[in-house]
C-alpha cells in the first residue's frame, strides 16, 4: 500500500496519525468474517417507522390512519 501526500506539508505526527487511522480501518475490514451480513442502514430499519404510535381504534379512526397528528 502506498500513501502519497498530494497537498500540504504534514508534520511527522500528523502523518503518523493519518496512517494509524487508515491501518485501523483496514484491519477492521479484514477482521470481518466472510459471509457475515452487512450492518443494516438506519434508513431501512423498520423500527424507525414503528417507533411512532399507531392510531387507536375508534369511531373516527379512519380519518387519522397513518396521518401525523
Amino acid at each position: 500500500m502506498t500513501i502519497k501526500v498530494v497537498r500540504g506539508n504534514p508534520t511527522p505526527e500528523e502523518l503518523a496519525a493519518a496512517l494509524a487511522v487508515v491501518r485501523a480501518r483496514a484491519a477492521a475490514a479484514a477482521a470481518k468474517p466472510p459471509g457475515a451480513p452487512a450492518p443494516r442502514d438506519s434508513w431501512s430499519d423498520p423500527s424507525r417507522i414503528a417507533a411512532r404510535r399507531l392510531p387507536q381504534p375508534g369511531p373516527s379512526s379512519w380519518g387519522r390512519t397513518y396521518w401525523p397528528g
